[in-house]
């Protein structure tokens, strides 16, 4: 808390009135920065979809800041190239966005945050930024994330790596942030329950032959493979290497795997193959499925929750400051987010505008159960998933 505090007096001495969102009653203006080219395109549609829909329910409310209107502006981070991804940042920032929900990808997020959140006194809000090393950026206490850590990532895959029996893997990760971050949290979680990591070798994104690598990960006898990468790059590309070559019986797959491409690719050569996603499977789920079918949001890629929530969190905050000023909104993100106060859940946004608007305390459960740390992360849940008959189905909640 003392970290949000502090990064509230900052954000302040930071922030000019001239480049807040209207002050008069206009639209209240808000970026969303994802990767909408790049390693995880197919991906994002849905997420972004997602914000959308929490901001129309905002929106249809009528209730948010006195009846105002929330205008989303994207921007695409790329996910792959840091610099695109702080230009697109300080494009939005120009155009008087009051918060950025992203960016997607890890490096991509710590680049904004350090060389355009922080200087210009913008929270940003990431659904899908997952390396742990975000954790302990720099970050004046400007960055908040409703997707878990990769820290917990890791134990959770190998947990659930050596439930199966499994006391042997091959390791590939994208050679990134996210990809080093995930891999060393497996790694050292794998070994502590007695497994093995026979190999780790780093794959580049946009290569047109990955058989080097899938040859130096067979030779070390691993019939396992886990696969860090993204579903529309190198991971996809990887796999498919190895089915051509006949290198691994399985694969272990992380969130940036989990997407409808995988499936629509090689879903019927991957029968048993496992892994994780964030999110849960209980009722906040299941009525933010029926929300986002409603709105044509049917895919079954990573983040979409996360995406609704983090969207959700932003209104509320600023509700509960009273004020569209980029400065007031941080000191209430824990305020509207954590306990205690009154569970606000999938669909009953309006619910919290109004009792925020009346002065009340209210509890963000949302999709993910978002409940913030000290650092800004949120703990969040993780699915373990397997392939089966081409589709992937919910084994457990972690």
């Amino acid at each position: 808390m003392l970290k949000h505090l502090l990064a509230t007096t900052t954000a302040l001495s930071l922030a000019s009135g001239a480049a807040w969102a209207d002050g008069h009653g206009g639209p209240v203006r808000i970026g969303v920065l994802m990767g909408f080219t790049g390693p995880v395109e197919s991906l994002t549609p849905d997420m972004a979809a997602s914000a959308d829909l929490a901001f129309e329910e905002i929106n249809t409310s009528g209730l948010f800041l006195g009846g105002r209107q929330i205008e989303a502006s994207r921007g695409d981070s790329t996910c792959a190239d840091a610099s695109a991804a702080t230009a697109a940042a300080e494009r939005l920032v120009g155009e008087g966005v009051v918060a950025i929900l992203g960016a997607a990808c890890s490096g991509a997020t710590g680049a904004v945050v350090s060389n355009v959140a922080v200087p210009n006194g913008v929270l940003t809000l990431s659904p899908s930024a997952t390396s742990p090393g975000l954790s302990d950026i720099d970050d004046r206490g400007l960055f908040f994330r409703t997707a878990p850590s990769d820290a917990r990532q890791g134990e959770v895959l190998a947990e659930l790596t050596i439930a199966r029996g499994i006391d042997a893997v091959a390791v590939t990760y994208t050679n990134n942030d996210y990809g080093q971050g995930l891999a060393d949290a497996f790694s050292r979680a794998f070994e502590t329950l007695g497994g093995s990591v026979t190999v780790s070798v780093a794959h580049e994104d946009g290569r047109g032959d990955y058989t080097a690598e899938v040859s130096t990960l067979a030779a070390s006898g691993a019939t396992d493979l886990l696969v860090i990468g993204y579903v529309d790059q190198g991971g996809r590309q990887i796999i498919q290497t190895a089915l051509d070559l006949g290198a691994f019986d399985r694969f272990i797959l992380p969130d940036g795997m989990i997407g409808d491409t995988l499936l629509a690719d090689l879903g019927d050569q991957l029968e048993g193959s496992f892994g994780s996603v964030p999110g849960s499977d209980g009722d906040a789920a299941a009525s933010f499925d029926a929300l986002a079918a409603e709105a044509g949001i049917t895919g079954i890629g990573p983040f979409r929750g996360e995406s609704y929530d983090a969207a959700a969190l932003i209104a509320l905050s600023l509700q509960s400051a009273g004020s569209a000023e980029r400065g007031a909104i941080v000191e209430h993100m824990d305020r509207v987010a954590n306990a205690p106060g009154i569970p606000i859940g999938v669909g009953e946004l309006a619910e919290g505008l109004r009792i925020l608007s009346e002065g009340g305390d209210i509890d963000y459960v949302g999709v993910s159960n978002v409940e913030f740390d000290a650092s800004g992360n949120a703990s969040g849940t993780f699915r373990e998933v397997e392939i089966r008959g081409a589709a992937f189905e919910t084994q457990r909640v972690w």
